[in-house]
């Protein structure tokens, strides 16, 4: 359930960053939106694997 919930965010926080980047259009704001999405999929996947 940790898992689906944490998936649940991180596609609600890229849909974010998505539509923010794509209003403004700044190459910046791009890079970092990409930059930031990227980091946010690493955590996602490092912290979300079974411990057992």
């Amino acid at each position: 359930m940790n898992r689906i919930l944490a998936l649940f965010a991180f596609v609600v926080l890229a849909g974010f960053l998505y539509i923010l980047a794509s209003k403004i259009g700044s190459l910046d704001l791009l890079l970092v939106t990409v930059l930031t999405v990227a980091l946010a999929a690493y955590d996602f996947v490092t912290s979300s694997k079974n411990k057992s």
